[in-house]
């Protein structure tokens, strides 16, 4: 099997990427030398590849789905948004500037050229390709300057399988509309539906199925159980939910929870560093946006942020800086990781990210971080009180004082601060490394008063990751047509798939 094609959604968050990750695995499993691509993305969720640049963090999954090393050729093209109107561009791993909307129209040839040049080598090197839509196909006002949509299927001939979210109710129509909106060159390349997060019995469903395939001339080529198991590592910093649990809590070991209150800052990125706490049995992990929810909380976790100022004052304006800081007043556990770090410290001079200047921290640090270019894009390793610890750094920030002991060691330097139950790093995924993990856990257990609190010994959060990947190949290989989809990838859309643009305007006609 040789060949490529593009999975699309309805919606953004439909399950373009876990869909993606899963034909990626289950295909590795048998054997197919694949890879996967997402020319364009946009989120703050992104990880440090082995050839130095970032890359979105759904994309690293995908690669491991595959048994591959992140590379940026898999996003080689990544939108970070900073505000809501401007976002940093970052091109085969490195940025190169912040963009608005007439900017980014102004870089579309020069991007197209680096999505086509990347994907056609992959194409070479690899048996089959899965590339990932971004938000959905039917954005039609983006259509102009699309490279990771239709636009990408149309320019390397990608036949399309759409999925949509039954679990947020219309998914038909939702279905039939993206068809339907798109003008008949790209309407030719949808080849067949895919159903995601069905719950309930598949024979409910199938007439409205078989109406569909009626409508469209489209098949169904699955439907997707929704899987409760079914969690980490998600696509996006912005859609994790205020008050949202993250993961599935096992019960604890010992004879009591560590509860975790994670601040969902406005311009979050890299939130998917509390899920390796997520993985303990026994920590229950919940996203807040206000300051009630960290007065019972064992412990708070001030992740990264793209806008470390702008959040800095949100944190002052809703009232959880007054929050944070009683907290360490009163010796309660608080860590900062990235921006979540510098805001712990006494002052942040920012003449890149905001060009605000200096500004005060929280001052729970004696830390002074000044902001600078380049970015700092690194992989790094060390050791913390003799432990193995490894992550990644990704950031404008440059400790310029600290008067507190470092927290770790990272390549022969001094990383990060304590002070009391305060702990700050920039290096995220920190978390992942087991052994240190368990070891802090205790302190911060110990620090809250929970005795009774007792950490597992044997979770291995690269292997609860391994486990997520091979339920959603288990997911692809039981539910969907398998047969179809090695057809598609090989001899691209069907020919004579219906246009469906006529019989749209002559329905409204009708109707009025």
């Amino acid at each position: 099997m040789k060949g490529a094609l593009l999975v699309a959604g309805t919606t953004s968050d439909a399950g373009k990427s876990v869909v993606v990750a899963g034909i990626c695995r289950m295909l590795a499993r048998r054997g197919v030398r694949v890879a996967p691509f997402k020319a364009q993305n946009m989120s703050n969720n992104s990880v440090v590849t082995l050839d130095g640049g970032e890359i979105g963090r759904a994309q690293a999954l995908q690669a491991q789905a595959c048994g591959l090393e992140p590379s940026v050729r898999f996003n080689p093209v990544l939108l970070k948004p900073g505000s809501d109107r401007r976002s940093q561009l970052v091109v085969r791993g490195k940025a190169i500037g912040t963009v608005g909307a007439e900017d980014y129209f102004r870089h579309r040839r020069e991007l197209r050229d680096v999505v086509a040049a990347e994907l056609a080598a992959l194409r070479a090197e690899f048996d089959v390709v899965v590339c990932e839509g971004a938000g959905s196909p039917a954005e039609i006002n983006l259509r102009a300057t699309d490279l990771a949509n239709m636009g990408l299927a149309r320019a390397a001939g990608l036949p399309v399988l759409l999925v949509g979210d039954i679990d947020r109710g219309g998914v038909l129509a939702h279905l039939f509309g993206t068809v339907a909106i798109l003008e008949p060159e790209d309407q030719q390349l949808i080849s067949g539906f895919i159903v995601n997060k069905f719950r309930g019995a598949v024979e409910l469903l199938q007439p409205g199925l078989e109406r569909l395939t009626e409508l469209t001339g489209r098949p169904t080529l699955g439907v997707l159980p929704y899987a409760e198991d079914l969690w980490i590592d998600a696509e996006d910093s912005l859609g994790t939910l205020a008050d949202a649990p993250v993961g599935r809590p096992l019960p604890p070991v010992g004879e009591e929870w560590l509860t975790v209150a994670a601040i969902r800052l406005p311009r979050i990125s890299n939130s998917t560093d509390v899920e390796a706490l997520a993985c303990e049995p026994g920590v229950a992990v919940r996203w807040v946006t206000e300051p009630s929810r960290l007065a019972n909380a064992d412990l708070v976790v001030l992740p990264g942020s793209k806008a470390t100022v702008s959040d800095l004052r949100w944190l002052r304006r809703t009232g959880i800086a007054a929050a944070l800081m009683a907290r360490a007043a009163a010796g309660g556990p608080i860590l900062g990781v990235c921006g979540g770090y510098q805001m712990l410290g006494t002052r942040v001079l920012d003449r890149v990210e905001s060009g605000a200047g200096a500004v005060d921290g929280l001052g729970l640090l004696d830390l002074t971080v000044e902001f600078a270019e380049p970015k700092v894009l690194r992989r790094s390793a060390g050791h913390a009180a003799g432990v193995a610890v490894r992550g990644y750094e990704i950031h404008h920030g440059r400790v310029t004082h600290r008067g507190d002991p470092a927290w770790l060691t990272i390549d022969g330097e001094p990383e990060g601060s304590v002070r009391g139950a305060v702990w700050g790093t920039h290096l995220h995924g920190l978390l992942e490394s087991d052994e240190f993990r368990r070891g802090w856990l205790r302190a911060v257990a110990a620090a809250a008063g929970r005795s009774g609190f007792a950490v597992a010994e044997d979770v291995s959060v690269a292997g609860v990751r391994a486990a997520q990947l091979d339920l959603l190949a288990d997911l692809i290989e039981g539910h969907l047509d398998l047969a179809a989809l090695e057809r598609l990838v090989a001899e691209g859309a069907p020919a004579g798939l219906p246009i469906m643009a006529t019989d749209v305007v002559l329905a409204s006609d009708r109707i009025g």
